[in-house]
């Protein structure tokens, strides 16, 4: 998947959503591929809301991230990109 493209998701409540992936991520630690991405819907300071998940190359889905030890690496790539980008 190449960075910046356009994916669609279904949310919660079965509607089809466009959202633009930011970059993807390959763990060297497990077989997992993440993918970070935006619906460019702010939060309430007006910052730009960024998910992710693991992208299920197998079935073609996307699933949450409910481990602790993936979600913290993940926080930490996106807390290392934007030390870079400020």
């Amino acid at each position: 998947m190449k960075k910046n493209s356009i994916m669609t998701l279904k949310d919660e409540n079965g509607r089809t959503i466009e959202v633009e992936v930011l970059f993807t991520y390959n763990s060297s630690n497990n077989t997992n591929t993440y993918i970070v991405y935006t619906d460019h819907s702010k939060d309430s300071d007006g910052k730009e809301k960024v998910y992710a998940g693991i992208y299920d190359k197998d079935n073609s889905l996307l699933n949450p991230i409910e481990n602790k030890e993936d979600y913290k690496m993940i926080e930490n790539i996106l807390s290392s990109i934007d030390k870079k980008v400020s």
